[in-house]
């Protein structure tokens, strides 16, 4: 098997765990080899969160995974041989398919997932038109719907 086939395989099943969040999430890219996950909070310098996405490198498939890089306390249970597919503060580099490894960074997307929605960052809206969450390749038209950065701080110190 070559590499690209074999990487295309690890880039298919890494996807398949960012994807359980898509609906709830802007998918920014979802193209042959790479997949981009926004969250739609809108961070002060204008542009959103970003939540993770999986790209097919040259030499191995990245997974990013930006909860670990805002939460750090998260890598604190991480296994030795997951760290080791570390590169960097939020990237997992993988050259063959792992399960075990794989589930393990599904337990740890959706820890980033709940923590990232404990901290106001995920929050969604009914689509009225269609009453369900905000599906995926939001059009352009859909830009204004931003969220309030200082929500939190507002309603932890009472403004």
């Amino acid at each position: 098997m070559s590499n690209r086939s074999n990487f295309e395989d690890v880039f298919e099943k890494l996807k398949s765990i960012l994807d359980n969040y898509a609906n709830e999430l802007n998918c920014v890219n979802d193209e042959s080899g790479h997949f981009h996950l926004d969250t739609k909070h809108i961070m002060k310098n204008k542009k959103p969160l970003f939540f993770g996405s999986v790209q097919i490198k040259k030499n191995y498939v990245s997974y990013y995974l930006m909860p670990v890089y805002v939460f750090p306390d998260l890598l604190e249970t991480l296994s030795p041989e997951l760290k080791r597919r570390m590169q960097g503060k939020s990237c997992f580099n993988f050259k063959s398919v792992d399960p075990a490894l794989f589930e393990e960074l599904a337990q740890l997307t959706d820890v980033g997932y709940q923590k990232y929605k404990g901290a106001g960052y995920i929050n969604y809206r009914l689509d009225t038109a269609n009453s369900r969450h905000f599906g995926r390749n939001r059009s352009s038209s859909d830009a204004h719907i931003k969220h309030d950065l200082q929500g939190p701080y507002r309603q932890r110190n009472g403004h």
